[in-house]
């Protein structure tokens, strides 16, 4: 990348943090939430040998942060973005829309990075929470994890008119895949039918693979390739129908 497309990283990311939007929802929100759970005592109880209820969630907070990023900040931002003519001007200009995607992009997914480092900081040093067994394994996870959801997250954009109707959808979406992701009722005590449904779902597919990583083993190939599906899939949709007007 040239030094005008790092410029505009830097910018859409200082916009990002003004915005507050990423910050707060997408940081603080789940960080907050991770620390009062972390600090109830029945959720410290064991639940196998070797795994407290408190560490089943810290993982699917860490999908929460990257959901809430990809399903809120990057939808109304860009949305905004068009419905007040931003994108329209820019694409007359060197810089074009399609680096104004990109950098926002990036500068989402710095975010999710640090408040993923955040959250494992906080769970392991101020909770005991012990880190992945399996680090590269979490970090592929990771990696596919948020490229599936941001990539769902350009599609809402690409397909809405307004700020108003992506923060709509991007709600919609959210709840139903962070309950599949084993934020309410744990994936392992869901009936078989939800388990299955579970498993094809981008958040349900990142837990599984969170899971195999946590427990000391490169993740299974299934929810590897269903999360480079919805990458690659929603990512092409969305390029292939974004409206820049």
């Amino acid at each position: 990348m040239n030094n005008a497309t790092w410029r505009l990283i830097a910018v859409e990311g200082r916009l990002t943090v003004r915005d507050k939007v990423a910050p707060v929802w997408g940081v603080a929100c789940p960080l907050v939430v991770l620390v009062i759970l972390g600090s109830i005592p029945a959720l410290r109880e064991p639940l196998t040998a070797d795994l407290t209820v408190f560490d089943v969630y810290v993982p699917v907070l860490i999908l929460f942060n990257v959901a809430i990023l990809a399903m809120t900040a990057l939808p109304t931002t860009l949305a905004g973005y068009r419905e007040n003519g931003v994108l329209r001007r820019m694409r007359t200009t060197p810089v074009g829309p399609v680096r104004v995607l990109a950098a926002q992009l990036a500068a989402n997914f710095v975010i999710a990075l640090i408040a993923m480092v955040i959250f494992l900081l906080v769970a392991g040093l101020g909770f005991g929470v012990d880190p992945p067994r399996h680090p590269l394994g979490f970090a592929v996870a990771w990696l596919l994890a948020t490229a599936a959801l941001l990539s769902i997250g350009l599609l809402v954009t690409a397909l809405v008119p307004s700020r108003s109707a992506a923060t709509a959808i991007g709600t919609l979406l959210f709840f139903p895949m962070m309950f599949f992701a084993g934020l309410w009722v744990p994936i392992a005590q869901m009936p078989p039918l939800l388990r299955d449904i579970s498993a094809y779902t981008p958040l349900g597919a990142g837990m599984g693979a969170f899971q195999d990583a946590y427990l000391g083993g490169f993740p299974s190939w299934p929810p590897l390739v269903i999360l480079v599906a919805y990458a690659v899939g929603c990512a092409a949709v969305a390029v292939r129908w974004f409206r820049w007007e």
